[in-house]
């Protein structure tokens, strides 16, 4: 089943044909970056951070990839692609019609892609890739159903590669930005968005804070609350794949943010998602308005692990 996935996902890159025979020039700037990973990726300490059999594997071969120094071309390769990367998936044509119909210069300006990583182009719309048009089309959902006017900061739980990290960075620079994810993960999206020229580390005090450690998170959390800041959350398939031991440690954020934007998918390993999302529903109603909703577009008949957003916003 895997062989025939990947054979399936490399086939498709030939709609965008001849873009996607196209190899990945690297830049001075993105050769040094691969350097000083690399050194810091070979000098990694071991954590012991919590995660199900699918992360653990993916995590050891993204790390392989950093030590090797192998960023060139790093978005076709095919286990980032599985987890991190959609490219000509059909039911990005109506997550597209979704964001032109609104004929929002502010929103078409988000589609456009970068080079780094070398996206596959979307066949349809090649300006654009099939991942930026879901990122797109998904923070256009919350912008939508909460009537969105300010955000101070964005918590990322599970960033990918970056690319919604610098999709707000270009809808607002004023925008502090948070992603919580696996030190690997982190330093991907470091590579990725420096390359872009945003300033994303591994320091605190950076516009683009990248984090590892879930005391960090908290504590950066409490000062944000102190300080009255409006929290957007993000987990696209993401929280939903975490063990339930370490959803458990995070559930504040949820209960104390502004406004919630969480995709998901019916089942992961053994976990009914959509029975822990409605119960976690039901246990914040009282503080926010929030709905469930089948993201039918990215779903069929043939599909049995169907794909779900929760959307919310807080009352006061």
């Amino acid at each position: 089943m895997i062989i025939f996935s990947n054979f399936l996902r490399f086939i498709l890159t030939f709609l965008s044909f001849p873009h996607n025979l196209v190899n990945e020039k690297l830049n001075k700037r993105q050769k040094k970056l691969i350097k000083k990973l690399k050194i810091i990726a070979i000098n990694k300490e071991k954590h012991n951070n919590e995660k199900l059999l699918t992360h653990k594997i993916f995590s050891n071969s993204l790390l392989d990839i950093i030590k090797k120094g192998k960023l060139s071309n790093f978005l076709r390769i095919g286990f980032i692609q599985k987890m991190f990367f959609v490219h000509n998936r059909f039911y990005n044509v109506k997550f597209l019609k979704y964001i032109l119909g609104a004929k929002s210069k502010k929103w078409i300006k988000l589609l456009k892609e970068n080079r780094i990583g070398n996206p596959v182009p979307f066949f349809l719309y090649k300006k654009t890739s099939g991942n930026r048009i879901r990122h797109v089309y998904l923070l256009k959902k919350i912008f939508d159903y909460a009537k969105i006017n300010k955000v101070d900061t964005v918590i990322e739980i599970g960033g990918g590669y970056g690319c919604m990290a610098s999709i707000i960075h270009t809808l607002n620079k004023k925008i502090d930005f948070i992603i919580y994810d696996l030190p690997e993960v982190n330093m991907l999206q470091s590579y990725y968005l420096e390359s872009l020229g945003i300033k994303g580390d591994f320091k605190k005090s950076n516009n683009i804070s990248l984090i590892s450690e879930l005391r960090i998170l908290k504590k950066k959390f409490d000062y944000l609350k102190k300080k009255k800041k409006k929290i957007l959350i993000i987990a696209n398939w993401s929280f939903s794949e975490m063990p339930l031991s370490l959803r458990k440690k995070m559930i504040f954020l949820f209960s104390k943010s502004n406004f919630l934007l969480i995709s998901f998918q019916k089942n992961f390993e053994r976990i009914s998602n959509l029975n822990y999302f409605q119960k976690l529903k039901l246990s914040i109603n009282k503080t926010h308005t929030t709905n469930i909703e089948e993201i039918r577009e990215m779903n069929s008949r043939f599909l049995n692990n169907k794909h779900f957003i929760l959307l919310g916003v807080r009352n006061d």
